[in-house]
């Protein structure tokens, strides 16, 4: 959709901590510098008309044209308020997948937006096209983020084609309600000490929910908790040193794989994760629990309509994991390269981020904003005012490197979910779905 421009004052609603930040440091070297107010983030009235497309994925939390929402910022309608001269047209896919489909359908033969967001699971695949997207280093932006995330944007020959939005450190969202019902301790407290311990420990208390529940289900799908036990894995897919394929010959994967087939029979709502009946599932207590990085917060409380009983635990099987993360590139290929540049670094500053955060959760990857009390001092108040500033602070801080991702990484995972779901679904028993991925991943490459 298009984003007409509203004369309005967007920061008149804007709650006071968060209100007060600056946008100061919102002006890009890489950026039409002669037109811009540095002390704004805006530009004057005489600067030449722009018109901008925004691609992204998911609830990134930057408009309200995001399922809907009700944010308390709207950045893309602030971006244009302080830049009269620019029209942003954003559109946004549904998930990942989708969005990197269009990525790699259109990087070669153009038509991709002039901001295109990349997920952390693809963007190894992005870094073989690097020369193919803008380099976006620039003393302005130097030391950022945190380390992680610029280098995962860093390219062989130093340029930086992303500028990093978020990151997932993850706790265990869950309905209060049902583990009560269920038997089990509710507060948050007691299920974080409810679940702290391995993987083993997590399916144990989802057998004695199942029992104490009647039969229902535990978590939400298998690909969820794939996700978290794959990335805790020191290497999962690919050899670090050669990119060489090895998931195959790695036994820790093929073990995950049982451990999981073997509780989800039971366990598992069997629904697959962004379909319909797991969306419903949010409201209709079709599970009690399941992986939460920050940007799942607004994904349920946009969809949880029916219940109040949603809450956090400060705990996350087998330590800590991290699902999520994103960057803004620009591609080389675009017509508006500063302008777009300057959108990209304004939308991805500390003080967009922590906005970003109050919007849908979505974790800043910037160093600064982790000390703004926007971030730090937050609370959600659909989750039973769980302190989410404090929890996910404690969950980054527990997270443990991600295993080596490289060009094939989102083939394979891609493969292996094929095979969770055929299990979920009942068209293959786990061995049978095993194999059929073995042949995938064999003809990858």
């Amino acid at each position: 959709m298009s984003f007409t421009r509203r004369k309005k004052m967007l920061a008149a609603t804007a709650g006071a901590a968060v209100a007060a930040l600056t946008l100061a440091a919102c002006s890009s070297d890489g950026g039409d510098t002669d037109s811009t107010d540095e002390a704004t983030g805006g530009t004057d009235t005489s600067a030449e008309e722009v018109s901008l497309t925004l691609a992204t994925f998911n609830t990134p939390g930057f408009s309200n044209s995001e399922n809907d929402a009700e944010y308390q910022y709207d950045l893309i309608e602030e971006y244009m308020e302080l830049n009269p001269n620019v029209t942003i047209t954003y559109d946004r896919k549904a998930e990942s997948g989708d969005a990197r489909e269009n990525f790699f359908t259109k990087l070669g033969p153009g038509g991709l937006a002039d901001v295109e967001m990349v997920e952390v699971d693809w963007m190894p695949e992005v870094m073989q096209y690097s020369d193919l997207l803008t380099d976006l280093s620039s003393d302005a932006v130097d030391g950022r983020w945190v380390d992680y995330v610029e280098a995962g944007a860093t390219d062989a020959d130093g340029r930086l084609i992303g500028y990093g939005t978020d990151t997932g450190p993850q706790g265990v969202c869950y309905r209060a309600d049902l583990f009560e019902a269920a038997g089990l301790p509710s507060t948050p407290d007691e299920v974080a000490t409810l679940l702290d311990g391995d993987w083993a420990n997590f399916f144990a208390v989802g057998d004695d929910y199942v029992e104490g529940s009647g039969g229902s289900a535990f978590y939400d799908s298998a690909s969820g908790v794939w996700q978290g036990m794959t990335n805790q894995l020191d290497q999962a897919y690919e050899d670090p040193d050669t990119g060489e394929l090895i998931v195959l010959d790695n036994d820790a994967v093929k073990a995950n794989y049982d451990q999981l087939m073997a509780a989800s029979e039971t366990q598992s709502s069997h629904f697959g994760q962004w379909s319909e009946d797991w969306f419903a599932g949010l409201s209709n207590g079709a599970y009690a629990t399941m992986l939460c990085p920050p940007w799942m917060l607004g994904v349920i409380e946009g969809n949880a309509t029916d219940t109040t009983d949603w809450n956090l635990a400060n705990v996350y099987p087998n330590g800590g994991g991290n699902w999520g993360g994103s960057w803004l590139t620009v591609p080389a290929s675009g017509s508006n390269i500063e302008a777009a540049t300057a959108l990209a670094e304004w939308l991805t500053a500390p003080e967009q981020q922590a906005k970003a955060f109050a919007n849908a959760g979505t974790y800043p990857s910037q160093v600064a904003a982790y000390d703004d009390e926007a971030v730090s001092g937050a609370v959600n108040a659909f989750f039973n005012d769980a302190p989410i500033g404090e929890i996910f602070a404690d969950r980054a801080q527990a997270v443990v490197p991600s295993p080596y991702k490289g060009e094939y990484y989102f083939q394979v995972n891609d493969a292996i979910n094929n095979a969770l779901t055929r299990v979920e679904d009942g068209t293959d028993d786990p061995e049978a779905s095993w194999d059929k991925a073995v042949a995938d991943i064999e003809g990858i490459g």
